[in-house]
């Protein structure tokens, strides 16, 4: 299977760039690939004093993009963490989830956050798109404690997830199937992915892209990042 498509790249540059989160995605899946990192400079210049654009989910996916380089913001490490409430950031899931992974890439331990994600996981959260981020934040935390602290929980809602797969091995959209891909492989169910990867690689656009008619950022990068780590995991 052609996992890496230089029309992937070549559309990825083609586009018009200005949201962080497009950005993040890009110089991640552009470092993992050995791809010319253009846009690292252009991250980097959003950012405003300890963040970017004093956006918790904002300023967590450029950390964790730059973190593939060696890049560790520690000024924006303390800001992040100067954000933390009773566990959680904003008392959101998503802004919770993404800062632990991002904490989690500058070598930085969280258990409050991680504790919070699972003493609040219920049916609000029980969505393929949510658990998958909880799983990857989590298990990126335990990396760092050399124990298997989250294992029950990771593992019982990773056999959820693989039990929500569509006749197609998908879940529902082509953006959520990678962030499940993603948490599947880090949770070490790459055997059981094989007909999903399949289906995300027969959704490639004529243009190199994946995502809407004409082709999506996100997805197309988030598609990028998923492969790779299914060839190297």
């Amino acid at each position: 299977m052609d996992f890496k498509s230089e029309r992937s790249f070549k559309w990825l540059y083609s586009q018009k760039l200005e949201k962080v989160k497009d950005l993040a995605r890009i110089v991640q899946a552009s470092y993992l690939w050995n791809e010319k990192n253009k846009y690292r400079k252009e991250l980097l210049s959003l950012k405003s004093g300890n963040s970017w654009n004093l956006d918790i989910r904002d300023t967590a996916r450029a950390v964790s993009a730059l973190a593939h380089d060696g890049t560790v913001c520690h000024n924006t490490e303390r800001w992040i963490l100067s954000k933390q409430s009773d566990g959680a950031w904003n008392e959101n899931v998503y802004d919770t989830a993404y800062v632990l992974s991002s904490l989690a890439d500058m070598d930085s331990y969280n258990p409050e956050g991680c504790r919070w994600l699972i003493e609040n996981y219920g049916a609000k959260w029980e969505h393929p798109g949510t658990t998958s981020l909880i799983i990857s934040a989590l298990i990126k935390q335990e990396k760092l404690t050399e124990k298997n602290i989250y294992a029950d929980f990771v593992q019982e809602r990773s056999r959820w997830l693989i039990s929500k797969k569509d006749e197609n091995g998908a879940w529902k959209t082509q953006a959520t199937s990678n962030l499940v891909i993603q948490s599947l492989i880090l949770a070490g169910y790459k055997d059981e992915l094989s007909e999903s990867v399949r289906w995300l690689l027969e959704k490639r656009n004529d243009n190199g892209s994946w995502g809407k008619e004409g082709g999506d950022i996100n997805t197309t990068s988030l598609s990028l990042i998923t492969f790779w780590k299914y060839l190297h995991y």
